[in-house]
Order: structure tokens, then C-alpha cells, then sequence
């Protein structure tokens, strides 16, 4: 009769160790995405208070305020469009690998866009527009193949639309008017339903690209 105890013990011990390794995996997940928000927080002025609650001593973020979290308790979208915030963001965005919304639009964000945000293979929306952000939009945005909403309009970024942006087919919608981009507007890919007017107001940049014919970094000097 020893036998069956031994095995239920066994059994029992086996379904412990695996719920414990699953919990801890989870709570080592949870704590490197906190790590990365709460760094964000401590790079943003934040004078309503808005991050009250993104407390570093729980477990995980999804109780946090402007956080959502799939069932794994993973980040899936960052909501702080409007805000009242200053600052700049974080490389350490780049870390939230399940994350598919990224709203940060009309605050007063300053800074560049890290390269890091390329590294969010699942972003559905880069939503930074209306801030005071500046330097150049980063090539490593054209690895976010799941991207369908890229809204960069109402800064001050400079330097050319990147090219590897019109290998993403998901794309529906681009705006980056009302900066001071350069160079000529894609018109192959997603581009070539993007309405112009998404483009308006950057002073150096050209018409649409003739391809084979004009140069993609006209007027960048």
C-alpha cells in the first residue's frame, strides 16, 4: 500500500514545484516591467499626481492606475495621453514586450524617442503626439510589423521619415505633421494611402518621392 502514497506525494510535490516555478516566473516578469515603469515615472514631472498609485513595493503593475495587463499579468497598454506631464522618456520602455498601446500624447514630454520602443514587437499604437519632443523619428521603428497607428504630429522632430517604416504593411494611419522633418514623403507601402496632409507643416520637407528619380535625403543638409 506504500506504493500509491509515495506516487500521490510525488504527484503532489510535482504540481507545487510547477505552480511555484509558474508564480515566481511571473512575479520576475511582473517586477522587470514594474522596474521599467517606475523608472519612466521617475523621469516625468507629473504636478497632479497622476502616478500616485505606481508603487514599486507590489508585486506587479496591474494595479496601477492608466496600466492595463493581460490574464499573465503582462503590460499591454500605457495610457497617459493628457496628462499635465513633463519630462522625457525612458529606454527601459523598450522591456515591455507585450505591450500594444503606448499613449502619451498631448503632455510635455521632452527628449528623443528611444530607439528602445523598436524592440515592442507587439505595438498596435505609438500614439506621442502634441508633446515637445525633438532629435529624429528612430529606424528601429520599422521592426514593429504589428503597428498600425504611428502619431508623431505636434513636435519638433527632425531628420527624414525613415524608409523601413513602408515595410510595415500594417500600417493604417501616419501623422507627423507640424514638425520639422526633411527630405521627400514616402509613397510606396502603407504610404501610398496615407493622405498628404498628414505631412503638412514640416517647412523642409518635399512633395511625394518620384522613385529612382529624386534623392530621399533633399533638403537634410
Amino acid at each position: 500500500m506504500a506504493a500509491p502514497t509515495l506516487t500521490c506525494f510525488w504527484f503532489w510535490f510535482c504540481l507545487c514545484l510547477t505552480l511555484t516555478n509558474t508564480l515566481v516566473i511571473s512575479q520576475v516578469y511582473a517586477n522587470s516591467e514594474g522596474d521599467a515603469l517606475y523608472t519612466l515615472r521617475r523621469s516625468l514631472s507629473d504636478p497632479d499626481n497622476v502616478l500616485q498609485s505606481w508603487d514599486p513595493t507590489l508585486v506587479n503593475p496591474c494595479t496601477w492606475f492608466h496600466i492595463t495587463c493581460n490574464q499573465d499579468n503582462r503590460v499591454t497598454r500605457l495610457d497617459l495621453g493628457n496628462s499635465n506631464l513633463s519630462g522625457h522618456l525612458v529606454p527601459e520602455l523598450g522591456k515591455l514586450e507585450h505591450l500594444q498601446y503606448l499613449e502619451l500624447y498631448k503632455n510635455s514630454i521632452q527628449g528623443s524617442i528611444p530607439t528602445e520602443l523598436g524592440n515592442l514587437k507587439s505595438l498596435i499604437s505609438l500614439d506621442l503626439y502634441n508633446n515637445n519632443i525633438s532629435g529624429t523619428i528612430p529606424l528601429s521603428l520599422g521592426k514593429l510589423k504589428s503597428l498600425v497607428f504611428l502619431r508623431l504630429n505636434d513636435n519638433r522632430l527632425t531628420g527624414q521619415i525613415p524608409r523601413k517604416l513602408v515595410g510595415i504593411s500594417s500600417l493604417k494611419v501616419v501623422d507627423v505633421s507640424d514638425n520639422d522633418l526633411c527630405g521627400t514623403i514616402p509613397t510606396s507601402g502603407p504610404f501610398e494611402h496615407i493622405p498628404l496632409n498628414n505631412f503638412e507643416n514640416n517647412p523642409r520637407l518635399e512633395g511625394p518621392e518620384l522613385l529612382g528619380l529624386a534623392s530621399y535625403d533633399t533638403n537634410c543638409s
